[in-house]
C-alpha cells in the first residue's frame, strides 16, 4: 500500500506543479489586468479548491500534503481526492459542496482541516442525484443530514467542538467513492 500512496502523491504533486505552471502563465503577470478571469475575487484565492468562495470567511483554504494517515487511508478511493487536505483553520464557517465533480458524485473538497468550534456547511449542488451526509463508524462524532435529497441549495450544518478525525460519506453513493473527511485541530 505504501507504493500506491507514493505513486498517488507523485501523480498529484506532478499535476499540481503543472497546474500552477499553467495558472502562472495565465495570471496576467502584472499586465494591468482587471481580474476578469471569471472569479469573483472576494476571497483572494484562485478558486483552485473547486469551491465558489462562499465559505463565510475572508480567505480561502490552502492545499496541504500533510494529510493524517487515517484520512489518507479512508479517502484512498474517494472521488476528487488527490492526497491533499484543504486547510481552513482560522475560519468560523466552511462550505463543502455536496454533488461536486463533473458527475456530481463527490464532496468538494473531499478533505478539510478546521479549528475546533468551526461550523461546516454542506451545500447541495443539485448534481448527481439525491445525496446525504452521514458520519462513518470510525468518525469522532455522529452526525447525519437525514434522507437523501437532490434539491440545489439544500444545506446541512454541523459544528465540531472536539478535536479529532471526522469521516463521512453519502449513503446512496458510498460505493462509488463519495467520501469526505475533516481533521479538527485545537483552535
Amino acid at each position: 500500500m505504501s507504493n500506491r500512496l507514493s505513486r498517488r502523491r507523485y501523480v498529484a504533486g506532478t499535476g499540481a506543479a503543472l497546474t500552477l505552471g499553467t495558472l502562472a502563465g495565465c495570471s496576467g503577470g502584472g499586465d494591468g489586468g482587471d481580474g476578469g478571469d471569471g472569479s469573483d475575487g472576494s476571497d483572494g484565492s484562485d478558486g483552485s479548491d473547486g469551491s465558489d468562495g462562499s465559505d463565510g470567511s475572508d480567505g480561502g483554504g490552502s492545499a496541504s500534503d500533510d494529510v493524517p494517515s487515517e484520512i489518507d487511508e479512508y479517502l484512498a478511493d474517494a472521488r476528487l481526492y488527490e492526497g491533499q487536505i484543504m486547510d481552513y483553520t482560522g475560519q468560523d464557517e466552511v462550505t463543502v459542496a455536496v454533488g461536486g465533480g463533473s458527475d456530481g458524485l463527490a464532496f468538494e473538497p473531499p478533505a478539510i482541516r478546521i479549528d475546533s468550534s468551526t461550523t461546516v456547511v454542506w451545500e447541495w449542488t443539485g448534481q448527481g442525484g439525491a445525496h446525504n451526509v452521514a458520519s462513518a463508524e470510525d468518525s469522532e462524532s455522529d452526525f447525519e443530514s437525514g434522507d437523501a435529497v437532490s434539491e440545489e441549495g439544500n444545506t446541512f450544518e454541523q459544528s465540531f467542538d472536539n478535536t479529532g478525525i471526522q469521516l463521512y460519506y453519502c449513503t446512496p453513493h458510498e460505493a462509488v467513492g463519495m467520501l469526505g473527511a475533516i481533521e479538527v485541530v485545537e483552535a
